[in-house]
């Protein structure tokens, strides 16, 4: 079953890819909502919305089953961007957030707990990280196809860019209901409160999961926000039938990353990994930043080679710190933290943008999050320690 269960996943994966107008997502909802403040504010809506709805859809999840959890997202996600397309206000967009935020929570621990029951279930576990990035390594190729596609679509209508996007995501429904449940997947008859206390207090008791977890948190709440935000600052220097392409480049490079984490991930530990991630990423943003010219897309766009191989390896390392039977809850927990975080930095870096332009405040949000760096090298000097 995992093989079928696997194949599924990369193809849905592909699909949430296709999402034609994310690379200039913040072009269009400033336009629409008049101000960059509002602009962002749709992020932080997304965002915060997904923080409200964290724990209890990874609650559902172990309760219920991961399969139905993914079906229910994607009717969330399909009446999401419905609302995008059909927004000629704010407030449109404000509805649209709120589903976002809605799918995003249904998706955030489910759907990596769905493909580690599933590889359970046949006792090849042991492969997670290898297969986590394979079908990861489908979303950032979509990405960068969007990216492509999207950016000169734009140049001619955005309405025709939405109805696209909306298009996709009548697909993606349907794919969602031909998932198997994976048996691994117990439903815990717990009480719901005993059952999240438990997976707080497994974060309280493992030092490595806080460090971990912590940093995630901050990375999600100004890197993740940074990479969306950018195609402001890359529009003072390229045109923007243009922008597209810096995406393309990185979503390529993420993509060809993500597939090859699990041989990567044989010769180098995780740790060392997800540390050479932040730093090199940190060091290129603000060089293309501080020297801003035509080069500073395709530089800053680099970050994607250590991106996928990245995220696979800190994934990997949270997974194997969940219980089984909280695996659900405990990554939302951790996606809670990050999506208040991102909620919250979405205002600072709007407010920011408008009182001193886009390159100063992806300045100064990327020199907050330089803190990453060092509590991924307390979490390699440790794993060190331990060898």
């Amino acid at each position: 079953m995992y093989r079928k269960n696997v194949k599924l996943l990369s193809i849905f994966n592909f699909l949430i890819g296709v999402s034609l107008f994310a690379p200039i997502a913040i072009i269009y909802f400033s336009r629409v909502s008049g101000s960059y403040l509002l602009g962002t504010s749709i992020f932080g809506i997304t965002m915060l919305a997904a923080a409200i709805f964290e724990v209890p859809t990874g609650i559902w999840s172990d309760k219920v089953g991961r399969k139905y959890t993914i079906v229910i997202g994607s009717w969330a996600r399909l009446t999401a961007f419905v609302f995008y397309a059909i927004g000629r206000s704010y407030w449109f967009l404000v509805i649209g957030a709120v589903m976002e935020g809605l799918s995003r929570s249904l998706y955030s621990g489910n759907n990596d707990a769905f493909l580690y029951d599933t590889l359970a279930e046949s006792g090849v576990e042991g492969e997670y990280h290898t297969y986590l990035g394979k079908v990861s390594s489908t979303e950032q190729l979509a990405l960068g196809i969007s990216a492509a596609v999207g950016s000169i679509i734009a140049s001619f209508s955005f309405s025709y860019l939405l109805w696209a996007t909306v298009f996709f995501q009548v697909a993606l429904l349907i794919v969602s209901y031909f998932f198997s449940e994976p048996r691994r997947s117990i439903r815990t008859e717990s009480n719901i409160f005993a059952h999240l206390k438990e997976a707080i207090s497994l974060f309280a008791k493992n030092r490595k999961l806080r460090l971990l977890s912590i940093a995630s948190i901050i990375s999600y709440s100004t890197s993740e926000l940074s990479f969306q935000f950018r195609a402001a600052f890359f529009n003072l220097v390229w045109p923007l039938w243009a922008i597209g392409f810096a995406n393309v480049i990185s979503n390529f490079g993420a993509s060809i990353s993500f597939y090859l984490s699990g041989k990567i991930m044989k010769r180098i530990k995780a740790e060392t990994l997800i540390l050479l991630r932040s730093a090199y990423g940190k060091i290129v943003t603000i060089i293309g930043l501080v020297f801003p010219t035509v080069f500073s897309p395709i530089i800053m766009s680099s970050v994607s080679i250590l991106y996928g191989v990245g995220q696979v390896a800190e994934n990997h390392l949270m997974q194997k710190e969940f219980s089984d039977h909280q695996r659900a809850t405990m990554e939302s927990l951790n996606s809670l933290g990050g999506d208040i975080g991102f909620a919250v930095m979405t205002l600072v870096l709007g407010g920011l943008a408008d009182a001193y332009g886009p390159t100063r405040a992806l300045l100064i949000i990327t020199t907050i999050s330089i803190s990453i760096t060092y509590i991924y090298w307390m979490v390699y000097k440790e794993a060190r320690h331990t060898i």
